[in-house]
């Protein structure tokens, strides 16, 4: 098994953050190989940031290509950038509280998560992409829920207090991608 994924979206959606939690979640509890590796544009906050995630069951080897089997985005400008990537029979989870765009691929999965919304609904937007996440892993799963959970819990615990919030978060996005299996 291998799976090849790309995060995009603007600078403070969480691009990096999610992918950085599937791969500690990989490394730290799982026998699987990853790779991340990021992508920032000129500015970070507002700019635009992407980065490429590889889990697999063999080694894997440069993480850089146009053949993605799934594609998170998380606004406009990266569906418009990135959607060439996505192979037939891929998936595209898309930020569908931000992302407008008609989707012209009749080839792959669309999964919409209106994670912005739904963030703002808990009462902060910081956790959009720990939604996404859970959507991801709910309809992909490529890691085991709990193992994500606890990397959640450990990776962000310096702020103790946001555990919970996160973990909630991480639950709704969880039914989300469960939901469109």
């Amino acid at each position: 098994m291998e799976r090849n994924l790309m995060v995009a979206g603007f600078g403070g959606q969480g691009v990096m953050l999610l992918g950085k939690l599937l791969s500690y979640a990989t490394c730290e509890s799982t026998e699987k190989h990853v790779t991340f590796f990021p992508s920032y544009g000129a500015e970070q906050r507002g700019g635009t940031a992407n980065c490429y995630v590889v889990i697999s069951d063999e080694e894997v080897g440069a993480p850089l290509g146009d053949h993605m089997d799934d594609l998170i985005v998380m606004n406009d400008p990266s569906l418009h950038k990135f959607l060439y990537k996505l192979v037939p029979g891929g998936t595209l989870f898309i930020n569908s509280s931000i992302v407008k765009s008609e989707i012209d691929r009749a080839d792959v999965k669309v999964i919409s998560v209106p994670v912005t919304e739904m963030a703002m609904e808990l009462g902060n937007a910081k956790v959009l992409n720990i939604i996404m996440l859970g959507a991801y892993i709910g309809y992909t799963g490529v890691l085991p829920e709990k193992v994500v959970l606890d990397t959640i819990k450990k990776q962000l615990g310096k702020r103790p207090a946001m555990i919970p919030l996160n973990c909630e978060a991480f639950e709704k996005g969880l039914q989300i991608g469960k939901a469109q299996k």
